[in-house]
């Protein structure tokens, strides 16, 4: 079976979010790994609590308190003009070396990004990266649910016009690929590190180790 729809996250799996750690290094030297980690970590661990209370928050905020979060656990200062220079790194994130290619190699599929983030903050990112005419865009601020609740992939689902069965989603983060595989959409993890998939009791259609080759059938 063919697929119709290829969609992809967009954090992590098209685009690079620890390249902002040249940024963050730059006001603190010698700290931009562990800030950059941090902060993506408190990203996602920020917006899995919001959703689980039933207190949406946009993402650029979410991502705006993790930052301070992070700032302070690595007993680093700053101030607003440093936050919002970082926060700018946010639409300047450095696409993975194969993501250009995507549109090209794949000219007769649907092309489209399903992300957690704002579209104030996906539509630069994508202009930055002259991408703009590569992809649609879907983003959960419209239903104001985060992924990976299956109400966010509802929302997806209903935007493409598709059947489950024939949307092929893309993450390299195990927990969207479990919230896509449980709601019924076949799944491709993109396992850029070589990691050990997590026993979360799914498994993803396809493992890949980058978006080079992707495929184009089920089975």
């Amino acid at each position: 079976m063919n697929y119709q729809a290829y969609v992809f996250d967009a954090y992590g799996t098209l685009f690079d979010v620890h390249s902002v750690k040249d940024a963050i290094h730059r006001s603190y030297p010698e700290k931009g790994p562990d800030i950059s980690k941090d902060w993506r970590d408190r990203q996602i661990h920020y917006c899995m609590i919001r959703q689980l209370i039933q207190g949406y928050r946009p993402f650029d905020l979410v991502t705006k308190w993790a930052l301070i979060d992070a700032l302070a656990a690595n007993d680093a200062d700053y101030n607003e003009e440093t936050i919002e220079q970082l926060m700018n790194q946010y639409q300047r994130l450095e696409p993975y070396n194969e993501v250009s290619q995507l549109a090209v190699n794949n000219p007769h599929k649907e092309l489209t990004i399903f992300s957690n983030g704002t579209r104030s903050m996906l539509h630069p990112l994508l202009e930055n990266n002259q991408l703009t005419n590569s992809f649609s865009l879907i983003s959960a601020d419209d239903p104001k649910v985060y992924k990976p609740h299956p109400d966010a992939y509802r929302f997806a689902q209903e935007k493409l016009n598709q059947e489950k069965e024939d949307i092929l989603f893309f993450s390299s983060n195990p927990w969207d690929i479990a919230g896509a595989a449980q709601y019924g959409f076949h799944t491709a993890w993109v396992n850029r590190n070589q990691a050990k998939w997590p026993e979360l009791g799914l498994q993803p259609t396809h493992t890949l180790k980058n978006l080079s080759h992707i495929p184009d059938k089920s089975s």
